[in-house]
């Protein structure tokens, strides 16, 4: 499912909403999240998952093309993990 999806999801599922108010809202949340993790911070919402920034050091990576060795900086990524009743339903139970 991709952005446009599910404003339009939201937007069927309330017909009493806007479909401009519904993608505003969506935006607001995805960029609350984004500026969030921007500033280091941890964002959990319950039983979906929590996203977090994980940093990864400094490395000496290999350059597949040559196999000559290669400076990785360090750099931080973004890391998503599961809720419990997310990883649940996704099993089955």
């Amino acid at each position: 499912m991709i952005r446009s999806e599910l404003i339009q999801k939201i937007a069927d599922e309330n017909p009493h909403l806007y479909q401009r108010d519904v993608e505003r809202i969506v935006n607001t949340i995805f960029e609350e999240i984004t500026n969030a993790m921007a500033r280091g911070d941890r964002v959990e919402l319950r039983g979906f998952g929590a996203f977090s920034v994980k940093k990864r050091d400094a490395r000496i990576g290999r350059n597949p093309r040559t196999g000559d060795s290669v400076e990785v900086e360090e750099k931080h990524v973004p890391f998503f993990k599961t809720g419990k009743l997310l990883r649940d339903r996704l099993n089955g139970k």
